[in-house]
């Protein structure tokens, strides 16, 4: 099964099981028969590189990974819809109004999203935001035509909307840009390899990995001595600035996740965890005195790999979820 379709069905899962919950902003109800969501292939991206701007319409729950232009055009009340972006990990995404045409004053809304959230659950969380939760939406119908282009600040982001009218709607066009530093981030595939750097920056940056895997750190840097330095959730990397913790859990928001391991001091070498969760988060804490590095790869744990590799290796996790 290609990898694609692997993070397309896994997100259908996701969704499907949201639909029954309910957020502030955002409730997902009956997604309807048609697929949900459309993660474009290779040879179709490569047929659009040579300039073309692809353009189609958007359902009402919909997923997508390409540039292009977006139009919804309601054939009934749409109450409760999202569009959810996602790039790659060194990519941002603007997401520019061309067209709207809803009515504010019955109650229609339209309202992206810096980042993602499902069920109340927020990535990035809102403690590894730069921005605190209000300012992370922009509001159509409070900013107009004040603020037309949306920049994220990650590889994630999200419109949601709501339109009474048949026949109203609106066109978005979407575009990538690139971002030196990543920060927080969810893969689009369940296996790769990565290196998250933290320049002299007071931050905190997360890596999402939607599936069970196996986790490899291969380097990491963070301005101490060298060794490794591995505690249970209990005791943690208490008193350290700058340290590196995997979690793992059944949500979207870092936050609200099981701390399975942390990592307090730089190593040349390789530290393995099975964390067979819904969800593996690696999460860097950065007090902006050190540049801090990790490099780490990954791939989707398959259930018969139950011996432990001669590497180094940490406790399974979660394997009673899967």
């Amino acid at each position: 099964m290609p990898s694609a379709f692997q993070f397309q069905c896994h997100f259908v899962l996701i969704f499907l099981a949201a639909s029954r919950g309910e957020t502030r902003y955002l409730e997902v109800r009956d997604a309807g028969e048609d697929e949900p969501f459309l993660l474009l292939s290779e040879d179709l991206k490569r047929e659009l590189s040579a300039g073309q701007i692809y353009r189609r319409s958007l359902r009402c729950i919909d997923m997508l990974s390409i540039e292009g232009q977006f139009t919804f055009t309601a054939d009934q009340p749409q109450l409760h819809c999202a569009t959810f972006f996602i790039g790659e990990p060194e990519e941002l995404i603007t997401i520019d109004y061309d067209f709207v045409n809803i009515d504010c004053q019955r109650g229609d809304f339209l309202k992206v999203f810096d980042g993602w959230i499902l069920k109340g659950e927020k990535f990035p969380s809102s403690l590894d935001h730069p921005l605190p939760t209000s300012q992370r939406y922009v509001d159509f119908c409070e900013s107009g035509s004040i603020q037309r282009s949306i920049r994220s600040s990650q590889n994630v982001a999200m419109i949601f909307f709501r339109i009474h009218q048949p026949g109203n709607g609106f066109t978005v066009t979407v575009k990538k840009n690139a971002n030196l530093f990543p920060c927080n981030v969810i893969s689009q595939t369940p296996s790769g390899r990565f290196t998250m750097v933290i320049p002299h920056q007071h931050r905190n940056c997360s890596f999402s990995i939607i599936y069970p895997v196996v986790i490899k750190i291969s380097d990491l840097i963070l301005g101490h001595l060298n060794g490794l330095f591995l505690k249970k959730p209990s005791a943690g990397c208490a008193g350290v600035g700058d340290f590196v913790e995997l979690l793992g859990g059944t949500g979207l928001d870092p936050s609200k996740m099981f701390p399975l391991a942390d990592l307090c001091h730089s190593f040349h070498g390789s530290a393995q965890m099975k964390i067979g969760c819904d969800n593996t988060v690696l999460r860097m804490v950065s007090s902006g005195k050190h540049i801090n590095r990790v490099t780490f790869e990954y791939h989707q744990l398959d259930l018969q790999e139950t011996e432990n590799r001669k590497e180094n290796s940490i406790e399974e996790f979660c394997f009673p979820s899967i």
